[in-house]
């Protein structure tokens, strides 16, 4: 099994070609989640995200041989663009199997660094196997993304950083997808502080290495479709399951809502764009799956920051609507004139924004002489939105949230 000296001899060989991303205390996540919370941001690593540590390791240990045949990896996203950066800088051809379904961000990311992309199948296994049948024919090496020693020691550097920068942590929350990571990461941190509680986050829809741990076996996962991309895993690996057994005290699991909301806070409070995956850990302590930690000191691992801009408005959209910030009211009113403009009236005089208004009299199904109005605000929450409805029905309308 990997030991911290591999995780070491890993820095050494890889600490002039990546960067030491900062160790960030944030005030005001500590207040809102009563924790002292800092952030290891990887989001701003070579690349956006922390692969390309350990793709870096695993390439400066290739021979000549393998060097010269190539490289070849299957991906959703980050490790395409870790390899293909680390191939970039060792002048090795590298060749990407991803996902169709791979945001068009992290295709481009990985193209602009010469690297050959295929998009096959709709999931990361499909991929997988996709890229082991071209390995097969044309003799590159696979770099797997997490069921490797080089690339787990890799990935381990990031804990001997926290560890420097913050040697009295109690807690480490971090994303698991096949486990790569999180293995790296618990090997340093345990070794150097056995006290040390490490905690793996999954997205719910996909948590293949929290039913492994609990039927005490690798098992596989049916597919399901999630934001957290990053760590959408049907099926773990050999090395990450027997590390996580050994080292990793809990596996909490967050929804899609719950890391959606996530990566609004992040960037909101902290200016911190994340990923789906990037945002697991923060979202499984912002909304309470993590106990005992009040008042403790609480690293999170923010490993991604390679999130869609399309993907991302949607998040915000879904985000704000949650938080009550955004909602869309249904109003019935009868088709008389200037009904709209009394109803401007009200909601300018409690202090929302209007953002968009519809109304279909033609293709409405209510009664004749009546129809519904469908109004978009901008609102401070959901107390503010219950107060403007109030205010509309005492003027003797029907309305509901929609």
């Amino acid at each position: 099994m990997i030991t911290i000296e591999d995780i070491k001899i890993a820095r050494e060989k890889i600490k002039d070609q990546i960067i030491k991303t900062p160790s960030t205390y944030s005030s005001n996540l500590s207040k809102i989640v009563k924790c002292n919370v800092y952030l290891k941001l990887e989001n701003l690593q070579l690349t956006g995200a922390y692969k390309v540590r350990g793709a870096l390791n695993r390439l400066m240990n290739l021979s000549d041989e393998e060097k010269a045949n190539g490289v070849i990896a299957s991906s959703a996203g980050n490790h395409a663009q870790g390899v293909a950066l680390a191939a970039k800088k060792q002048g090795i051809e590298a060749t990407i199997v991803m996902p169709v379904t791979t945001p068009l961000s992290k295709i481009q990311g990985t193209k602009k660094f010469g690297a050959k992309v295929i998009l096959h199948g709709n999931f990361y296994d499909e991929a997988y196997t996709k890229a082991l049948e071209i390995q097969a024919k044309e003799g590159q090496t696979f770099i797997h993304p997490f069921n490797d020693e080089d690339i787990i020691a890799g990935q381990g550097t990031i804990g001997l950083e926290l560890f420097e920068s913050i040697p009295d942590l109690d807690t480490v929350i971090i994303p698991i997808g096949g486990g790569g990571l999180i293995s790296g990461i618990s090997i340093a941190l345990k070794t150097l502080n056995p006290k040390i509680r490490i905690i793996g986050v999954e997205a719910a829809q996909i948590a293949a290495m929290k039913a492994s741990v609990e039927a005490g076996k690798i098992v596989e996962i049916p597919k399901e479709r999630t934001i957290a991309d990053g760590i959408a895993v049907t099926t773990v690996k050999e090395n990450t399951f027997e590390i996580v057994q050994k080292y990793v005290d809990e596996i909490v699991t967050v929804s899609e809502l719950e890391m959606a909301h996530a990566i609004m806070t992040l960037l909101e409070v902290e200016k911190v764009l994340v990923e789906g995956a990037g945002a697991a850990a923060f979202a499984a302590l912002s909304h309470g799956k993590i106990k005992g930690i009040e008042g403790k000191k609480v690293g999170v691992i923010v490993s991604g920051g390679n999130i869609d801009i399309n993907f991302l408005s949607k998040v915000l959209e879904r985000g704000l609507s949650e938080d009550g910030r955004l909602s869309t009211l249904k109003i019935m009113v009868p088709d008389n004139p200037g009904i709209i403009s009394d109803i401007s009236t009200v909601i300018a005089e409690h202090g929302a924004n209007i953002v968009d208004i519809y109304h279909n009299r033609t293709f409405s199904n209510t009664h004749l002489g009546q129809t519904a109005v469908h109004i978009t605000l901008e609102t401070k929450g959901h107390e503010h939105i219950e107060e403007i409805m109030k205010a509309i029905t005492e003027i003797n309308l029907i309305v509901s949230r929609s």
